[in-house]
């Protein structure tokens, strides 16, 4: 016996429209990514129609982010009162003390996650080597793994920077933690990120953001500096405006960490709930 059907992106889409038809019980469905995010916006057919259809027979449409939600409006032609922004969180660390940032004479700034066209690499790196042109001291990682991680290694190397750059390799558990928590600066400039939890880690761990504006993660987050994916000038002044002013460093960890700490899964679940109540209650 059950109440309702939630079903989460599109490979699950298929089967909670067919659990709806034979049950008769109401579909909501959870859209973490659509795949105008995930193409930078070369749309594979088939799986726009999965995703349609999904969002058709759905009862309601939970988005992880405002941008998303928009997505869903204005690419598959929902009726906005059907679709609603349930914002992530992030799960609170038993152990925050654990994670210490060891002292060094580099300034160390993370790009972690796949190395995909979504997540921007590229402009990672020409951020980089604008940094480099204007001051030595600064190391930057590229943690992950993903189909442009040669295209990356290659551009380091056209850019002059190899001996400044470093690919661990795709990271995963307490290793993530570890190395965002050494980390003087992470940064997401991803072109399309429905939400980013990967900032709200960072900052988890004492590590100032920056992220681009076309995240999910920019709605909710005050403390965090915010650019465009394509605005490499302002990613980079950025990045020297943490590295070089140790006030501005400890403003971002201190107040960055703090907020943070109030993101709570708790509360996005209980938006859950209410639209649980609401989906069942037929309004």
């Amino acid at each position: 016996e059950f109440d309702i059907i939630h079903s989460h992106d599109w490979l699950t889409y298929p089967s909670g429209v067919f659990a709806k038809q034979i049950s008769g019980k109401p579909l909501v469905i959870h859209v973490h990514a659509t795949d105008f995010d995930r193409s930078r916006g070369n749309v594979n057919p088939t799986v726009y129609a999965i995703e349609k259809r999904g969002m058709d027979e759905a009862d309601h449409i939970m988005c992880v982010s405002e941008l998303t939600r928009r997505t869903v409006i204005e690419k598959y032609g929902q009726d906005p009162r059907k679709v609603s922004t349930v914002h992530n969180a992030v799960e609170p660390l038993a152990n925050p003390e654990e994670f210490v940032k060891h002292e060094r004479k580099d300034k160390l700034v993370t790009f972690l996650g796949r190395i995909t066209m979504q997540k921007g690499p590229e402009y990672f790196v020409e951020a980089a080597a604008r940094v480099l042109d204007k001051t030595d001291g600064v190391r930057f990682v590229m943690a992950g793994s993903g189909d442009m991680m040669n295209k990356m290694i290659d551009l380091v190397a056209q850019r002059g920077i190899a001996d400044k750059f470093h690919f661990p390799g795709f990271m995963r558990g307490r290793q993530v933690q570890e190395v965002l928590a050494d980390s003087d600066v992470y940064i997401m400039p991803s072109v399309s990120e429905p939400f980013g939890i990967s900032p709200l880690e960072a900052m988890q761990v004492g590590c100032p953001s920056i992220i681009s504006h076309q995240s999910g993660c920019a709605e909710i987050l005050s403390h965090a500096i915010k650019t465009d994916y394509w605005d490499i000038d302002a990613m980079a002044d950025a990045i020297y405006a943490i590295v070089k002013y140790p006030a501005m460093y400890k403003s971002l960890r201190e107040l960055g960490r703090d907020e943070v700490n109030n993101i709570k899964w708790y509360d996005a679940g209980l938006k859950v709930r209410r639209i649980y109540d609401m989906v069942i209650n037929g309004y």
